[in-house]
């Protein structure tokens, strides 16, 4: 917790602080991030997602520690897993107890049918999470399941949704290590931006054309980036030099 505390605050402050989002913290190590706060004093609050990792039952307890540490914590997102079958019932207490102005994400479970959670989802006033990798094979969607999911998210007026997980490089590549092929958030770009147009998402989320998914990106009109910022409004990289960097060699920053 302290080092990962210090690498945020040094990015916080560093030159490339517009590109950094919320800090992540699972809700059952609130305390330790708390006692962290507590010692570096921040000149003002940490903006936080929570992500509950305690279950649904656990959520008013960790909203209501985050929010009597105001002075430190200002919370902005609530993350949390859905269970195999998205009902209604659960949605409605998800936001029964998330406040109004904290960002809901709730991740449906890929599988059968879960492009029907991802629009209950949706229908509830939340974001849906899409999981891009993890550690083991079944972890990484295919193109076309992110095709789909992107395809449900666009065609909802006025949605959003973040990404996560494995996206710490720009465009789409082979691990040498694990031999696991990774999405790239550059081609999450560019797809979000081709399935608001129309255009070809498939061959988007496909290619491996550093150059021409960042020409792509560069030429958007101020109008198409806004609508691509709204609906892929935020993504999860466990990495904050790798995401900079990839864009500086890309000259995208």
């Amino acid at each position: 917790m302290p080092e990962a505390l210090r690498a945020h605050f040094a990015s916080r402050s560093g030159e490339h602080s517009g590109v950094l989002g919320v800090f992540l913290c699972q809700a059952s190590r609130l305390p330790e991030l708390i006692t962290e706060l507590i010692k570096i004093k921040p000149k003002e609050p940490l903006p936080l997602s929570l992500i509950i990792d305690t279950g649904l039952g656990g959520v008013p307890k960790a909203i209501s520690i985050v929010e009597s540490r105001s002075e430190i914590l200002a919370l902005r997102m609530v993350e949390m897993p859905a269970p195999s079958d998205v009902d209604e019932v659960w949605l409605e207490r998800v936001s029964e107890f998330v406040p109004e102005d904290v960002i809901r994400v709730v991740e449906p479970r890929r599988g059968v049918g879960w492009l029907d959670g991802v629009r209950k989802v949706i229908e509830h006033g939340s974001w849906p999470k899409i999981r891009c990798g993890g550690k083991a094979g079944e972890n990484f969607p295919s193109v076309d399941e992110v095709a789909d999911f992107l395809s449900v998210v666009s065609g909802s007026a006025g949605a959003s949704f973040k990404a996560t997980n494995s996206l710490h490089r720009a465009v789409r590549h082979t691990d040498e290590t694990s031999g696991f092929t990774h999405h790239g958030f550059l081609n999450l770009i560019v797809a979000s931006a081709r399935s608001l147009s129309g255009g070809d998402v498939r061959a988007a989320l496909e290619s491996t054309d550093s150059a021409a998914l960042a020409a792509e990106a560069k030429g958007m009109s101020e109008p198409a980036a806004k609508a691509v910022r709204g609906l892929f409004a935020s993504y999860a990289a466990a990495s904050f030099d790798e995401p900079v960097a990839d864009l500086g060699e890309l000259g995208l920053l």
